[in-house]
């Protein structure tokens, strides 16, 4: 968490408090300490991809589903949101989720490596999530850049790092890892790039 806990606070409070599924899933994430992108960042998601009418978006890393509950609300009727993760468990109780909230319909479900599956997907997608193991980030751009529409979004969790990418005493893969990727991605040709530091770190590049 990059913003302070007072402030956080204070910005939680001023949005409706969370109801229904996304008040079970946050409390799910909660409890089991899952690290979702959470109630600050989800309405960033759909903010963003209602600004730009995105109908297909892709996520590199899904977790439970709760970014996909605010993606999915914002594509609409015959929108899809593609959720990936290594882990059948997590798609499983993400499925429960989004079935519970009446949006699984706009959802496809697929187990195993995000970049991979990607790479046969069809076609190109309004938005892209990536939050998977941040030392295949760097070479995530080669994959997801490509299958972004013009004027699509490619959004970015944990690019702050606690904090760690300022702070030159880290030097663990993960860190290093994230420096280069943020690099990368403001000084891609394709992509206008910036960083919002609201919790970890939420990137937002715009292909050219």
């Amino acid at each position: 968490m990059i913003v302070a806990g007072k402030v956080e606070a204070y910005l939680e409070s001023l949005r409706p408090r969370a109801e229904g599924v996304r008040a079970k899933m946050e409390a799910y994430g909660r409890k089991r300490d899952f690290p979702f992108i959470g109630p600050l960042v989800g309405p960033v998601l759909s903010l963003l991809s209602r600004s730009i009418g995105a109908r297909r978006v892709f996520e590199c890393g899904s977790g439970f589903g709760y970014s996909a509950l605010f993606f999915a609300e914002a594509v609409g009727e015959g929108g899809e949101v593609v959720l990936t993760d290594r882990s059948e468990e997590n798609l499983a109780k993400a499925r429960e989720f989004l079935e519970e909230a009446g949006l699984a319909g706009r959802c496809r479900f697929l187990a195993g490596d995000a970049l991979a599956l990607l790479a046969t997907e069809p076609g190109l997608f309004d938005a892209i999530l990536v939050d998977i193991d941040k030392a295949a980030y760097p070479a995530s751009l080669a994959v997801t850049v490509p299958r972004l529409r013009p004027g699509g979004l490619l959004l970015t969790d944990n690019l702050l790092w606690s904090g760690h990418v300022a702070d030159g005493r880290f030097r663990d893969a993960a860190t290093l890892a994230i420096r280069e990727y943020n690099r990368l991605l403001h000084a891609h040709p394709d992509l206008e790039s910036v960083i919002l530091p609201l919790r970890d770190g939420l990137g937002v590049s715009r292909r050219r």
